[in-house]
């Protein structure tokens, strides 16, 4: 055939020369000489992990679409006309590729005249005659789609590659979604650096893609600010983090850490366990005054002079002027360490003005040495003593009197009989800290020393935060921004976020702007209007998802008389494309990896990643947020609840259980659906 008469030649033929071209973008920056362009091995080092990382972002993958979509802007006029509104023709893929001549072959997405891709309606054009949007088949490319958005005789239709492509199986990590944005997603991904945004979002309406694709977008905006400032991705377990870590890298970015909340605060080996009594109240926001309080306890006013001996002169700093000082620097409210810091260098002010009054003439060399007089260390360490922050919480933990006096006020008595550990203990190494400790030891560490901000954060999964938490991740973006992600309908935790107000408030971030996404893409018609059934039980008031898939999706709910036929139900949806979760409660996961080890079927734990020779991952339901599967089977859901603390969170669990499928979910069960599932459905 012709290439010049048939259309997918042609594309075909431009994705060849897209792809050479970004061969030879790679060759020559591996050819880069830097031998005579570097002043030292320092320079030397960082310019090739520079290059290194250089050559590693325009890697070609070959199972991965170079460019998705083709956007040609009509001859436009005026001076409202969109940015590039002059009859060119621009490809859009997941990064920049340029010919030998510099020429574009294939625009980056973040790039402004890619957003009409995105944006552009029958309402609103943008100046786009057409777009056109392309179908693969691995990395080759099979098919193409256009829309004539300016022909008003052309009536605006679904695209069918778009939702083939949101439909389509995945084996493996988490997929970018950069070829499916929708102009809802795709305003919360281009909304400034600034300001911070956070997202409401129910299963399946793509908030965590959003998210990471909001920092890629920020890292293509604002790569100087942020290439000094850095990036951070806070996800809620190694599993999820594992599960995402591949997005950022595909779209070109390589420089974005990923940590969970305990990574933060990990100053001392987290061992032990709290009952969830005492979690709730050490992740109160009351708890950082109880430190305040407590830390500050340390400062004693002064009763003696400092006497500083320089030669023959005793040089003497009365203990009311010693006091004066001390007040003004706890009036300032500055870190404690900072003040301790500063404390000497006042001290030996004060002493620099009785110099210059006895008519000697000190310089900055001798306050440093007089600040550094065995008089004045002395004098600063009873003042102002040096504290450890781990052992500053072990005393709060272990010392009732000293919990009380801080305390009193603030927590009642019973509250703080409950977080008392109810034995003593030798030292800091010997405690058995928990994951509520150790953020406390962090809050102490950041009223000591300020914590280093980065220039952005995003936070997935913040719905399972407690305040004390949401202090220690706000802590890490003080002068940068955050996007936070969640779905209150989805808190599994006895602490779990109310609002997004409260939540942002102990962020620090008072002043970001909540966005709702109500459009679920991933999750089947059918499955998402069951565990709706949920949602008044659960979150209250909260909109549901609308699934606005044309495919329902395959759904049942299966009485069963035991584990063998929950195995065949996995070999039944094995049969299909794709990956598969068998979800269950915690204690029922010994005996499933029983059934299926006896039955010949290889599993996976969660995190590891997919093949296509074993597609099939066996997932505690504590585990499950987050994760997606093309097919779930989720077994007893009875069980999935009575696991947890009390109903709401059971059913919350339960909620984020039924909603990981992508194409298809059987539940299966022996002993009866919570009442909250009762009603008619395809039970079988």
């Amino acid at each position: 055939m012709d290439p010049v008469g048939d259309p997918l030649s042609r594309e075909r033929s431009h994705l060849a020369d897209s792809r050479a071209a970004l061969r030879a973008m790679r060759e020559d920056v591996e050819a880069l000489d830097i031998r005579d362009v570097t002043a030292n091995w320092v320079n030397a080092a960082v310019l090739s992990r520079q290059i290194d990382d250089r050559i590693r972002a325009l890697a070609d993958l070959s199972d991965t679409p170079l460019f998705f979509g083709r956007l040609d802007y009509l001859h436009a006029p005026g001076e409202d006309r969109a940015e590039g509104a002059s009859g060119e023709q621009f490809y859009i893929g997941r990064r920049h590729v340029h010919d030998a001549d510099g020429d574009p072959m294939v625009i980056d997405w973040r790039a402004p005249v890619s957003q009409p891709f995105y944006r552009a309606s029958k309402k609103d054009p943008m100046d786009i005659g057409l777009r056109r949007r392309f179908g693969y088949t691995g990395g080759d490319l099979t098919a193409y789609e256009d829309e004539r958005l300016s022909d008003p005789a052309e009536e605006a239709t679904t695209s069918k590659l778009l939702q083939r492509e949101i439909e389509r199986p995945r084996v493996g990590p988490m997929r970018d979604i950069v070829a499916t944005i929708q102009p809802e997603q795709d305003e919360i991904v281009r909304s400034g650096l600034g300001g911070t945004v956070c997202v409401q979002g129910g299963p399946g309406t793509g908030k965590t893609a959003v998210g990471l694709h909001r920092v890629a977008y920020l890292l293509y905006a604002h790569r100087e600010r942020l290439a000094r400032t850095g990036t951070l991705v806070i996800g809620p377990n190694k599993s999820f983090l594992h599960y995402i870590e591949q997005v950022l890298p595909a779209l070109g970015e390589l420089s974005v850490q990923q940590a969970t909340v305990d990574d933060l605060v990990a100053q001392v080996e987290v061992r032990g366990t709290d009952e969830a009594p005492a979690a709730v109240i050490k992740g109160d926001a009351r708890m950082a005054e109880v430190l305040r309080r407590a830390l500050y306890s340390y400062v004693t006013l002064p009763t003696e002079p400092v006497v500083v001996v320089r030669g023959s002169r005793r040089w003497r700093v009365p203990a009311y002027e010693l006091e004066e000082l001390v007040r003004q620097l706890l009036d300032r409210e500055i870190r404690y360490g900072a003040a301790r810091e500063a404390l000497p260098q006042r001290i030996a002010h004060a002493v620099l003005v009785q110099m210059e009054r006895a008519g000697e003439a000190p310089d900055d060399r001798v306050q440093d040495a007089v600040a550094r007089n065995s008089a004045v260390k002395a004098s600063v360490k009873a003042i102002w003593p040096a504290v450890d922050p781990a052992k500053l919480v072990l005393r709060l933990l272990t010392e009732p009197e000293f919990l009380d006096e801080h305390a009193a006020g603030i927590l009642d008595e019973d509250e703080r009989k409950t977080i008392l550990w109810a034995k003593p203990v030798r030292s800091v190494k010997s405690a058995k800290w928990s994951a509520a400790d150790a953020v406390l030891i962090d809050e102490a560490a950041d009223l000591i020393q300020r914590t280093h901000s980065l220039g952005h954060v995003v936070l997935d999964e913040a719905q399972d935060l407690s305040p004390m938490q949401y202090r220690a991740v706000g802590r890490r973006c003080t002068t940068g921004s955050a996007t936070v992600l969640g779905d209150l309908a989805q808190g599994t935790t006895p602490w779990a976020t109310r609002s997004w107000d409260e939540a942002l408030g102990h962020l620090g971030k008072q002043e970001g702007v909540i966005e709702e996404l109500t459009a679920g893409f991933r999750v089947p018609t059918d499955v998402i209007t069951y565990a709706s059934r949920l949602l008044p039980h659960i979150a209250p008031g909260l909109t549901p998802v609308a699934s606005v898939r044309e495919n329902p999706g395959f759904f049942e709910v299966r009485a069963i008389e035991g584990a063998d036929q929950i195995v065949a139900a996995c070999e039944e949806l094995l049969a299909n494309e794709g990956s598969t979760g068998l979800i269950a409660a915690d204690a029922r996961i010994p005996a499933l990896a029983d059934a299926l080890t006896a039955a010949g079927i290889g599993y996976l734990a969660p995190g590891e990643e997919t093949t296509r020779e074993r597609r099939l991952t066996l997932v505690p339901a504590s585990l499950a947020k987050g994760l997606e599967y093309d097919y779930v089977v989720l077994d007893e859901p009875g069980a999935v609840v009575d696991g947890e603390p009390d109903e709401r969170t059971g059913l919350r669990r339960l909620y984020v259980a039924l909603t990981r499928a992508v194409s298809g979910l059987v539940v299966t069960h022996t002993a009866p659906l919570p009442e909250q599932l009762a009603g008619s459905v395809h039970v079988l």
